[in-house]
């Protein structure tokens, strides 16, 4: 039997009187990539918010690897759910260090040292450890916030249109990496973008966000 990793049910989400998300039932299995496809405004950004304890909801539930996390009465805080999270404006510590950024949340773990050079092998960013994010380029910066949401060993990573800003050859080129990070890791991924062509490379089913509601597109 396929393990569930998150289940969303008639979630409901509304800022000042406004719906801002409708009745959402979304299922992610193990391994499973699904990307979420719509406009500006659509919601999109604040249902990853919802899933990552961020946002309370209003109605329905939300379940991480069937422990209910959220619910119209109770928020599990976001330190508690194994969900990594990685969004367009990268948010790296300016001050720290790469690796000490990476190091960020797992100091505590007795082989952090192994976990930092083991990411920093996968994202191809050794050479960049002891940097400031100021002093590394965009596309290596995003390398990091990716080794970094990784490093707690997340059951989710929830990309928030994390690559909107690069150009289009470091996007290829990145999408071929992550895209074999990805199976290496069996990892379950929720894409938030508006670029069909991501979603296309990056994941196997793709969902839309119109006017709150999740539609099913492929």
């Amino acid at each position: 039997m396929t393990q569930n990793i998150l289940k969303v049910e008639n979630l409901n989400l509304s800022y000042q009187d406004q719906e801002i998300l409708k009745n959402i039932n979304l299922d992610l299995a193990l391994g499973e990539r699904v990307s979420i496809l719509g406009e500006s405004g659509s919601g999109k950004s604040s249902l990853l918010r919802c899933i990552a304890g961020f946002e309370a909801i209003d109605e329905g539930k939300i379940f991480l690897e069937d422990k209910m996390v959220s619910s119209d009465t109770f928020t599990l805080p976001t330190e508690k759910r194994r969900v990594g999270m990685v969004v367009q404006e990268k948010a790296l510590f300016p001050h720290l260090s790469v690796k000490k950024n990476i190091l960020f949340g797992i100091e505590k773990e007795s082989n952090k040292n192994e976990i930092v050079s083991e990411l920093a092998e996968l994202f191809k960013i050794e050479n960049l450890l002891d940097k400031l994010p100021g002093q590394i380029s965009g596309g290596e910066q995003q390398r990091v916030a990716l080794a970094r949401s990784l490093a707690p060993s997340p059951t989710l990573l929830m990309l928030d249109e994390p690559f909107s800003a690069l150009d289009d050859e470091l996007k290829q080129e990145l999408y071929i990496e992550l895209d074999k990070i990805f199976q290496k890791q069996q990892l379950s991924i929720l894409l938030v973008t508006h670029d069909h062509e991501e979603a296309k490379t990056l994941t196997s089913k793709s969902l839309k966000l119109s006017q709150g509601s999740l539609i099913t597109i492929t």
